[in-house]
């Protein structure tokens, strides 16, 4: 059995299409749908079982679990303004350091969800500690964890993978709301209110052109399936597509893919922002020096270990997000 916690969030589920897909289908998940808006997530997935994230700790904690062959760990709070400190270490250091303890003692291969947030502000984006600085307390609580590891590393009994997801978007994720991607929220927008706003200057970028490294979920799902598939490589590791892309670029691709779905024609960005399909609001007094204008991951580790797969580039990732959008829609 694979266990996926988080298993009805975004990142979750889609490995789980993607387990299915190799056909595997002995997969418990882990999640909280107390808000229950993320079942649609498991819909039409094959799972064997579903368990709340407390009773599965409960039984973690008890002995009480048997025929684990996996655990993928991609529940967390992954909500970056969280303010209560207590709350987001409980969930997404403590429970993590718990299942990862279970893993060594039975020795279980644990792949963990880490974030790019441990950097901060950057610029260099290289797994090593000198260049991590996270500016928020969902940033600490990834990087105190992968510390943790790192201490560990050189007499670990099973293998343990933690990735440090970029900036993820693709299908299931509706559910999250403001924290979801940056092209999820163009699109709806553009809907809504036929433009897209992004932000202004700021930091010596131009209008929309501060960059981050957008990473499609498709890729994201491989790069864990690999490390399933290679359990004898441990470690931290970079997941994006090593190719930072400025916002302007997401929202041309929304906006032009939303019109070849009507038959019209594609526009520059020139055009869209004479036609205000863009429009550019000044940068916000409250994320001044709390921001990542550019993100972009070091990809070396990760090819080192041996994935040696291309990613996806936005103008083609967004295109077939859109597109998978407008056809469940239909």
């Amino acid at each position: 059995m694979i266990v996926v916690t988080g298993g009805a969030g975004f990142i979750g589920s889609n490995i789980i299409k993607g387990l299915n897909a190799r056909g595997v289908s002995n997969i418990l998940v882990v999640d909280d749908l107390t808000e229950g808006d993320k079942f649609a997530n498991l819909v039409g997935l094959d799972i064997a079982d579903y368990m709340h994230k407390d009773q599965f700790r409960q039984q973690l904690l008890a002995g009480r679990l048997s025929g684990v062959e996996a655990i993928m760990h991609q529940g967390a709070c992954s909500d970056t303004t969280e303010r209560n400190g207590h709350y987001m270490m409980e969930n997404n250091y403590r429970y993590t350091l718990e299942l990862v303890q279970w893993c060594q003692q039975y020795k279980v291969p644990f792949i963990y969800a880490s974030s790019a947030a441990v950097y901060g502000p950057g610029p260099v984006y290289k797994e090593d500690p000198i260049y991590e600085a996270p500016l928020n307390v969902y940033g600490y609580s990834k990087y105190l964890f992968d510390q943790s590891l790192r201490k560990h590393l050189g007499r670990l009994k099973a293998p343990v993978a933690g990735l440090r997801y970029f900036n993820v978007y693709g299908p299931r994720e509706q559910h999250k709301g403001r924290m979801a991607s940056v092209a999820y929220h163009n699109l709806r927008q553009f809907q809504a209110e036929g433009h897209v706003r992004l932000f202004g200057g700021w930091e010596g970028y131009a209008d929309g052109a501060q960059q981050r490294d957008f990473v499609y979920i498709d890729d994201v799902v491989a790069v864990n399936l690999f490390f399933l598939d290679h359990p004898e490589v441990s470690g931290i590791f970079n997941c994006g597509t090593g190719r930072a892309q400025p916002f302007n670029d997401v929202a041309m691709t929304v906006v032009n893919s939303l019109r070849l779905d009507k038959a019209q024609p594609a526009l520059s960005l020139k055009e869209m922002v004479e036609q205000k399909l863009i429009r550019y609001i000044p940068f916000p007094d409250g994320l001044k020096g709390r921001y990542q204008s550019h993100t972009q991951a070091d990809l070396t580790r990760l090819r080192e270990a041996g994935y040696d797969a291309p990613f996806t580039d936005v103008q083609t990732g967004v295109a077939a997000y859109v597109r998978t959008i407008l056809n469940k829609e239909r």
